[in-house]
């Protein structure tokens, strides 16, 4: 028997109708990765019912008028995993878009699906003829080392940038990354 954690993730492209579908799994999603500590813009107490918020109030109208593209990772038919390309930037950056939002289950991670992720999402910049990629990550998490061995380099850091996901008045420092192709 195959141990489940050596089972492939499969990558794909949302649509908007199957984000909405896959609406209590991406808030369970982000709720979980919150609890676990990562700075993706949330602070604790975070409940399910807030991280269903996020995604119905932003994501998925912007999902629905093309501003966004996002990806999910899957194992064995369940959501693992995401990570978000916003495209919807002012008129004078339309060669450029945004990392937002790379989310791995706690349970998944240091198994290749945040690569996979950033793989296909980079395969989606260039067919969206976007050649500048950036991002912002707390510096120092194993996040930005993963960016960087995607091609990312520093832009710089900003100190202070973000409260502590763990609800602590800790404020911390977040890198700016870019990627040029």
């Amino acid at each position: 028997m195959t141990d489940p954690l050596d089972a492939p993730a499969t990558i794909r492209l949302l649509s908007p109708e199957e984000a909405a579908h896959y609406l209590p799994a991406l808030a369970e999603l982000l709720r979980a990765c919150v609890a676990d500590g990562a700075s993706v813009g949330f602070v604790m107490p975070f409940t399910v019912q807030e991280a269903s918020r996020f995604w119905e109030a932003g994501v998925l109208p912007s999902l629905a008028g093309g501003g966004r593209l996002l990806w999910g990772a899957f194992v064995d038919g369940e959501l693992v995993g995401t990570v978000q390309l916003v495209l919807e930037l002012m008129p004078n950056q339309a060669h450029r878009a945004e990392v937002s939002k790379m989310l791995v289950a706690p349970a998944s991670r240091r198994r290749g699906i945040a690569r996979a992720l950033m793989q296909a999402l980079l395969a989606g910049a260039a067919a969206e003829r976007r050649d500048l990629v950036t991002l912002d990550t707390r510096s120092g998490d194993p996040s930005q080392a993963l960016y960087a061995s995607c091609g990312f380099a520093v832009a710089g850091e900003i100190p202070g940038f973000a409260l502590a996901p763990e609800g602590t008045p800790r404020r911390d420092p977040t890198t700016y990354m870019y990627r040029q192709s």
